[in-house]
């Protein structure tokens, strides 16, 4: 009897175990159709993760997606793949999308005055993301991917830079992206206290354990996406983000959740601390007080420390004296040396070494010298210890306090604008009398050795001479440096008056769709929106330089404008703003008087394209070379408030106004003189293309 009883009790003990056993896999694996459920209170015990790029565990159990290296992409997704879609739904056709929630601890930690670019939530359908890119694009898609429907892929991004690329909101917010970096919706980073009715923000580069909560009702189709400190006892009753949005077209049957970061220029250490995530359900809580450390940047010991130090260690052998006594006088050398530097070096930190540049540049050998000017001299080099990237390095005269302020202005203006028409500063260096500047390797070179380059100077630098450029190059090359000054008049923080657009400072990369970038901005001068600039000294290069700068002292847009004419009329003519006459008694020859010229030459009006560079053979679309010949004209007119601003004269370039079609040269230039051009009323006619009506120089002058 006493062993049935026995034998009775070991089978019951033996059906809990399997049962038990049963239900603890199905919460973690889907088993069963009870969809899935995990929770990682850190990562050490085994996490069943896919991690790439720089991602890693560390040994106290944080999840580290990137580190404060530069341009760092870094991957962790969850192994197993989560089924989002009833049987037989595939993405974009019937079915439900389940619900899903998950919670989680980020901690971004940045070293030095800024960093980034930030961390996201994502749902792929896969582990790999193809094509993804760091800085803006968070690892997740890139310039080829992005905004491709085929992609397939949810996004909650945590972003630390403002990009406006991207219609970034700020530089700290939570953004929901489908298939794009360009949010759907966007908001600040901040959390709703109390009964909902008091927004508290929230820095997301504080170095603080923050926690995220993302539920989506598969049913109505919300999203509600919340943040808050971990120091927040309770979660904020009221979401940060509550959107609808229908996720069946994006979501396949099976998908991937994790996470991706990326750094860029500056860096930032981003962190995963716990994880959470259930579908069908809501994910369970985080226990805070089990959150793994993460690495801090130790302070450095106060100096009265290390004195008593050591004074304690002087007691002891004449030896250990002689070694404190040393290791005080290198520290006081150390701080003696940091107090030089000045306040502006204080606030742009993308210094580079001088020893790296040296070696980068093979000691600045003349095998590696790119060109030279009145500024200085242009070398190539490749930075070896930063992922072996080829850059251009300017080492500037510093002869002079000029040379300094022109050194200071770039690294200021360039250093923290970020367009995809303007030569990107990638770090700089102050060593000595050498001043150094780092920008991107550009390697088709300047528009002015590709459009006047010859063959005997192409075979002096043992290079094959530069191919003529075609009509399309010319066309894209002038709407992207038109694209560039738009931005540095109207779209940065601050306006920006470049003070030498010429072809010189126009730089081309490789092949014939190399992108046209605008570069050198040592003369630039930067005022707010809204305020009148300051009067300076009289900087630039003849024939690009407007004529009121020599009794206004002062540069503005309108300046720029006048040099971009000059470009324009350049490009599409293929000659110099100014030439030497054929003989020399005849002075210099003005391209702008020559164009204009031969648009009036002859008895019933000429033909202003006769003016187009005469090497295309006639190989050019009419409409656009007619277009810029007369933007050139109408941006190089004397009086400042005749010429079009540059937003109009990229929606000329952009096709969306155009000219009027009726228009012909003897009514437009009837009754000029040789001086209306510089100093009368010249007008051209043109016509929007969106309204139907008609604009000309005097409506640019405000109906003057």
């Amino acid at each position: 009897m006493l062993a049935r009883d026995a034998v009775l009790r070991f089978a019951v003990r033996l059906f809990i175990v399997i049962v038990v056993s049963s239900r603890s896999s199905s919460a973690d694996d889907g088993g069963g159709g009870g969809g899935i459920d995990f929770i990682y209170q850190g990562f050490q015990h085994a996490a069943n993760l896919t991690m790439d790029g720089s991602a890693k565990v560390l040994h106290g159990g944080a999840l580290q997606l990137t580190n404060d290296s530069n341009r760092l992409v870094g991957h962790a997704f969850h192994a197993a793949p989560v089924r989002f879609l009833d049987d037989g739904a595939g993405g974009g056709g019937g079915g439900v999308v389940s619900s899903f929630s998950t919670a989680f601890v980020l901690d971004i930690v940045t070293v030095g005055s800024g960093g980034g670019h930030g961390l996201a939530f994502v749902v792929a359908p896969s582990i790999t993301l193809p094509g993804a890119s760091p800085e803006i694009y968070l690892g997740i898609l890139g310039p080829h991917t992005n905004g491709n429907a085929s992609d397939h892929v949810f996004a909650v991004e945590f972003d630390t830079v403002m990009d406006l690329e991207m219609n970034d909101t700020n530089g700290n917010h939570v953004g929901v992206d489908v298939n794009s970096l360009v949010s759907v919706v966007s908001e600040p980073v901040a959390y709703y206290a109390g009964d909902g009715s008091t927004k508290v923000p929230v820095q997301l580069e504080s170095a603080q354990q923050i926690l995220a909560w993302i539920d989506y009702d598969g049913g109505s189709s919300i999203l509600n996406v919340t943040v808050a400190p971990a120091t927040v006892t309770e979660r904020p009753r009221r979401p940060l983000i509550s959107t609808k949005l229908d996720l069946l077209p994006i979501f396949k049957e099976n998908m991937y959740v994790g996470f991706s970061s990326a750094t860029g220029k500056l860096a930032s250490s981003h962190y995963i601390l716990a994880w959470s995530f259930r579908t069908n359900g809501v994910a369970r809580s985080i226990d805070l007080r089990r959150l793994p450390k993460v690495p801090r940047q130790s302070s450095p010991p106060p100096r009265l420390l290390i004195i008593k130090f050591a004074a304690v260690a002087c007691a002891g052998t004449l030896t250990l004296i002689a070694a404190a006594m040393v290791a005080v006088l290198w520290l006081r050398r150390r701080a003696a040396l940091a107090d030089t530097l000045e306040e502006w070096e204080l606030e742009h930190p993308q210094r580079i070494p001088y020893k790296e540049l040296y070696k980068a540049t093979k000691g600045f050998k003349e095998s590696e010298l790119l060109g030279a000017g009145g500024f200085g001299q242009v070398y190539r080099g490749v930075l070896r210890r930063r992922s072996g990237e080829a850059v251009a390095i300017k080492r500037i005269s510093n002869g002079t306090r000029q040379g300094m302020r022109e050194f200071v202005a770039e690294v200021a203006s360039l250093g923290r604008m970020r367009h995809r028409n303007l030569v990107e500063l990638r770090g700089w260096c102050k060593h000595d009398q050498d001043l150094l500047l780092v920008y991107e390797f550009m390697p088709g070179g300047s528009l002015d050795a590709r459009l006047f380059g010859t063959a005997a100077a192409a075979a002096a630098a043992k290079a094959p001479p530069p191919p003529l450029l075609t009509w399309a190059q010319r066309f894209a090359i002038l709407k992207g440096v038109a694209h560039g000054l738009l931005y540095l008049h109207e779209e940065w923080e601050h306006v920006v008056v470049h003070r030498d657009v010429k072809a010189n400072n126009v730089l081309l990369g490789a092949g014939d769709t190399g992108a046209a970038r605008l570069g050198d901005f040592g003369l630039a001068r930067l005022y707010e929106h809204g305020a009148t600039p300051a009067t300076t000294r009289v900087a630039g290069t003849l024939g690009y330089m407007a004529p009121e700068l020599t009794f206004t002292s002062r540069a503005t847009t309108a300046t720029d404008v006048f040099s971009f004419g000059a470009l324009l009329l350049e490009v599409a003519c293929g000659r110099r703003p100014i030439e030497p006459a054929a003989g020399e008694a005849d002075g210099d020859v003005l391209l702008v008087r020559w164009v204009r010229d031969r648009a009036l030459d002859g008895d019933g009006g000429g033909d202003v394209l006769r003016a187009v560079d005469p090497r295309l053979e006639g190989c050019y679309d009419e409409e656009e070379a007619r277009l810029v010949l007369w933007l050139g004209l109408m941006c190089s007119q004397a009086r400042p408030e005749a010429r079009p601003s540059m937003r109009q004269v990229c929606r000329y370039l952009d096709g969306e106004e155009m000219l009027q079609e009726d228009a012909t040269p003897a009514a437009i230039f009837s009754g000029a003189d040789s001086s209306d051009l510089f100093g009368g009323s010249f007008v051209v006619s043109m016509t929007s293309s969106s309204a139907g009506g008609t604009m000309s120089a005097s409506s640019l002058q405000g109906g003057r």
